[in-house]
């Protein structure tokens, strides 16, 4: 039941359904309940014959502020489909594969999801608004992966599906954020819209989406995805769980991170992270 969701609204109108993430007061961090609901929510929508399109946006500031790593809430809280922690969680990394899992489900969908980007979208939200297939965003809006600059590796690597070698390599590598006008003209994202237009430009685009019908969008939408993964996409963001574990714990500096946002507190943490950045107004 739609009333059993307590961290995302969830509606449908005009052949849409509307996921909205609804943590505002944490800037729709995604933490495990949020990241369950919108799974569920998603598969719920296929299975709805009067759904034909999905749109995810966010309430409050911001679409998605990322993981939610404050205690209690973030990558540490475990999920139920995780596997035996004492087996596996050292060396596996079941957080990224949870993770990649979550969102692939956007990408297996068998009808198009479409993201609605306002105020910040970092990190874990730039993977759930990368794996949607059509995004839209305010001009104003920011687009970067700050845990870059000295956690770990993404947990879902998309940047060299979404840009150039040469944009994929300064976004990664700096952890740099950009505008969401720019990211459109990067091609990071389909469009972006000055902010007091954003909804109605969105709905425009989404309601006409709409009245296509849903075996033909389905047909291209899995066309599309069968020509990336012939070029080897999934087999690309499937290296992902590796990759996170050699950065996050065999990496000699892996862990300064937390051990600073544990004695120091999370400010702390942020500005060892992106304060030299900051000063130089990046």
């Amino acid at each position: 039941m739609a009333e059993d969701y307590t961290a995302i609204i969830y509606r449908t109108e005009e052949r849409i359904a509307r996921i909205t993430l609804n943590r505002p007061e944490k800037r729709n961090a995604l933490n495990p309940t949020i990241r369950n609901e919108i799974v569920d929510a998603l598969q719920r929508a296929e299975r709805d014959d009067d759904v034909v399109v999905v749109l995810i946006d966010g309430a409050g500031p911001s679409f998605c502020s990322g993981y939610d790593i404050t205690p209690g809430g973030g990558p540490g809280a475990r999920r139920t489909e995780f596997i035996s922690a004492k087996w596996f969680d050292g060396w596996t990394d079941q957080f990224t594969r949870s993770c990649l899992r979550d969102w692939l489900t956007i990408w297996d969908l068998l009808k198009p999801v479409v993201a609605k980007v306002h105020g910040h979208c970092l990190a874990g939200g730039t993977e759930l608004a990368s794996m949607c297939d059509i995004v839209f965003a305010a001009d104003d809006a920011t687009f970067g992966y700050p845990p870059m600059r000295g956690m770990t590796t993404p947990d879902v690597p998309y940047f060299p599906w979404k840009m150039t070698m040469a944009r994929a390599k300064y976004l990664q590598l700096s952890g740099n954020g950009i505008s969401g006008k720019l990211a459109a003209e990067w091609g990071w994202i389909a469009k972006s819209f000055p902010p007091d237009q954003l909804e109605a430009e969105t709905m425009k685009e989404v309601r006409a989406l709409a009245t296509i019908s849903p075996d033909l969008l389905a047909a291209n939408k899995l066309n599309l995805n069968q020509t990336y993964e012939i070029m080897g996409f999934r087999a690309a963001l499937s290296t992902a769980p590796q990759w996170h574990a050699l950065s996050s714990r065999l990496r000699p500096g892996g862990g300064d991170f937390g051990r600073i946002s544990q004695e120091q507190g999370l400010r702390a943490a942020l500005e060892w992270r992106d304060g030299a950045f900051r000063k130089v107004g990046l």
